[in-house]
């Protein structure tokens, strides 16, 4: 039996693939409507984490930040005192990487083994297996964590201790924001130019300006389209890891800085919700 805890967009994409792939599956959310979909899917309904922690030996994590994730694991009807030993908790959460370092301390102690395996990757990539795992802890948990791995990711990466896949995930998403950010910023100019933007689309993906957003986030972009496969509020929070990891490394980011202006600009205006395509609603109303 496997344990799923967080039933969001990346968490039910997750049940999918794994109800897919064959597992049989338990599992939480505080959201109870979001549980009784999961339910109609093939998941095992249970009551709270602990209860998860009694059927299953391995479960994965999929929250929204750090503190969730310490509520869940050492909370109040929590996992910790129903986990037994050589069980295995894999945190697919965008977490604080010292929280991370921290949480498998104390289920090591425990003799439980953690891999922090974060997710490059909406929820539409992951439910349709194009997904990455940056995966840290010991490689022999990693590896024996793989075929798990393969029910939503095309490849996974050991990246390292503990700690390791959470701070990989925080460097890949800073990449990935500011490369939405930057096409944002050329899609509206070349609206307000008068540029044909699909055209200009087109141009953009067949040239050295190429990345991968644009296939994922030009269409809604231009289309105003921004039903979420991954809220704009989750990427508000990770930029705010990404500077405290540059703060602890002595990284300077001026870009992140901008970046995480805009974006709390976002949140305060109401679209913490939405898509994180959204970026360009933000600059959109900056100069109307």
């Amino acid at each position: 039996m496997l344990g799923l805890i967080g039933l969001g967009l990346v968490g039910s994409a997750l049940c999918e693939r794994f109800v897919h792939a064959g597992w049989s599956l338990c599992g939480f959310d505080i959201d109870g409507s979001v549980l009784a979909r999961a339910e109609e899917r093939g998941l095992v309904a249970c009551s709270c984490p602990a209860e998860v922690a009694v059927r299953a030996r391995r479960v994965v994590l999929s929250l929204p930040n750090s503190d969730v994730v310490d509520q869940v694991v050492a909370g109040a009807d929590g996992m910790l005192g129903a986990l037994q030993p050589d069980d295995v908790l894999i945190d697919t959460t965008t977490a604080d990487p010292l929280a991370t370092v921290d949480l498998a301390r104390r289920l090591g102690a425990a003799g439980v083994r953690f891999i922090d395996a974060t997710i490059l990757g909406s929820s539409q990539q992951v439910r349709e297996g194009q997904a990455l795992v940056m995966a840290g802890g010991d490689a022999a948990d990693i590896a024996a964590c793989e075929t798990l791995f393969d029910a939503f990711a095309r490849s996974s990466f050991h990246m390292g201790p503990n700690g390791k896949g959470a701070e990989a995930k925080l460097v890949v998403n800073l990449v990935l924001g500011l490369n939405r950010l930057v096409l944002a910023e050329g899609l509206l100019l070349g609206q307000r130019a008068g540029i044909d933007l699909g055209a200009l689309l087109e141009v953009l993906k067949d040239g050295a300006a190429y990345s991968r957003v644009m296939d994922h986030k030009g269409q809604k972009m231009m289309d105003g389209e921004f039903a979420p496969q991954a809220r704009l509020a989750q990427h508000a929070k990770d930029v705010q890891l990404i500077r405290a990891l540059a703060d602890r490394c002595g990284a300077p980011l001026p870009l992140s800085q901008v970046h995480a202006e805009i974006l709390a600009r976002g949140v305060d205006e109401g679209l913490g919700d939405w898509d994180n395509a959204a970026v360009i609603e933000i600059l959109r109303r900056m100069i109307p």
